[in-house]
């Protein structure tokens, strides 16, 4: 039914403007549009609305992530990530390398991150 609908993402934050900053200045998503009920960013053509909220509820869990490539294009962002000042999380029980990449069983390549709000990100690569 909806396999040709296009793809919205929602993200709640308590702070619009620190928002705009990771996800335009950090990650460099550029802005659709903006009104006092969201912040509409384009990210490779699916729409992102970070809504403005008084306390986002955060997951436990990713709730977005970007496939990012190979193995270099996976390395060279994660690198970005770091000299943005990016940092990236560390889960117990899972063997990431010093970039905090863990490599899944079928060989993807993941690294997370959390934005301002703490939302888990991820990046995924080959």
């Amino acid at each position: 039914m909806l396999q040709h609908a296009e793809l919205v993402a929602f993200i709640a934050t308590s702070d619009i403007d620190r928002a705009r900053g990771f996800y335009c200045d950090v990650l460099g998503l550029a802005v659709v549009e903006e009104s006092p009920f969201a912040l509409v960013l384009d990210a490779n053509g699916v729409m992102v609305r970070l809504t403005p909220v008084e306390a986002p509820v955060v997951a436990p869990y990713t709730v977005l992530g970007w496939r990012v490539g190979d193995t270099t294009s996976m390395g060279a962002t994660v690198g970005a990530l770091a000299m943005a000042g990016v940092e990236r999380e560390r889960f117990d029980g899972m063997e990431q390398d010093a970039d905090g990449v863990w490599t899944a069983p079928g060989g993807d390549r993941i690294a997370w991150f959390r934005d301002p709000d703490g939302h888990l990100l991820s990046v995924t690569g080959r």
